[in-house]
């Protein structure tokens, strides 16, 4: 009798994890709703990430001409001028030798190095400047003055 017991219940334990088994998969229509879902979201997601890189250039060019406006403004303060057009923003890095050659240069320089804009041209300095006493801009992704988007002028009036 015991062994008779003891088949019954592994037939019975057999037949239950088959069951358990067969419960635990996905459905070809459970699998199908999920990819729909996930179509949907990245029909709606991707087009706003794809416009990130663009802005984030803007972004860093804005932080950047922020960054150099300071540092000409130090070298103003210190100088009583700005830097020449001539001598252009490779004076906040290196001392200008040309003149007006300024008295109170600080040691070590105003910047580290002038950075280039994020499509790796270098920024653009007016002295005198059109909309300030100096301008400092990029031409954006074109470079080439104008332009709309991401090729728009992005400057220190701004």
């Amino acid at each position: 009798m015991q062994m008779w017991m003891k088949r019954h219940y592994e037939l019975q334990t057999a037949q239950g994890s088959q069951q358990t088994r067969r419960q635990r998969g996905f459905t070809l229509i459970e699998i199908m709703v999920v990819i729909a879902i996930l179509g949907i979201l990245a029909a709606l997601i991707v087009p706003k990430i794809m416009s990130r890189p663009d802005e984030a250039r803007r972004v860093a060019a804005k932080a950047d001409i922020g960054s150099i406006m300071q540092s000409l403004n130090l070298y103003r303060l210190d100088n009583g001028r700005y830097p020449t057009q001539e001598q252009g923003l490779r004076a906040l890095v290196e001392k200008p030798t040309t003149e007006p050659v300024p008295n109170n240069w600080k040691g070590g320089g105003y910047m580290d190095r002038v950075p280039v804009d994020p499509w790796g041209k270098e920024y653009q300095y007016l002295n005198p400047g059109v909309h300030g006493e100096v301008d400092v801009f990029s031409y954006g992704a074109d470079g080439k003055p104008g332009g709309e988007g991401n090729d728009a002028d992005i400057g220190s009036w701004q």
